[in-house]
């Protein structure tokens, strides 16, 4: 079992930062990738960024450039760090360790990150 508690949401303006995180406790030996996913209103919940423990990341197209994932030495926390947000970025977002030998996701609760004016 893992379980994920993510912080760092909050309310910014156009054009500022945020930095999410995500703090993983029980057993991640096995896990293949963290990823952070995100809900907008009214829309399903999308993959934004991914990195494997073998340090490759992927993002999605909307926010290259933008955001940038990365985990610590230990791999039990994952970090998304989110510059030049846009109205759009609006979600509750969502920190994923996945196992993909086994299809398994484990999720955390989820951050409220607004981007308004």
């Amino acid at each position: 079992q893992v379980r994920l508690a993510e912080s760092g949401g909050g309310l910014v303006q156009p054009g500022g930062s945020l930095r999410l995180s995500c703090v993983a406790s029980g057993s991640i030996s096995t896990i293949s990738a963290m990823e952070w996913h995100r809900q907008c209103p009214g829309k399903q919940r999308e993959l934004v960024a991914r990195i494997t423990r073998g340090g490759f990341t992927e993002y999605a197209n909307a926010v290259k450039g933008r955001f940038t994932i990365s985990s610590d030495n230990t791999d039990n926390t994952v970090y998304l760090q989110m510059d030049s947000l846009k109205p759009e970025d609006t979600a509750v977002y969502y920190c994923s360790f996945a196992r993909y030998s086994s299809g398994t996701h484990y999720w955390g609760q989820g951050t409220q990150v607004t981007i308004s004016s």
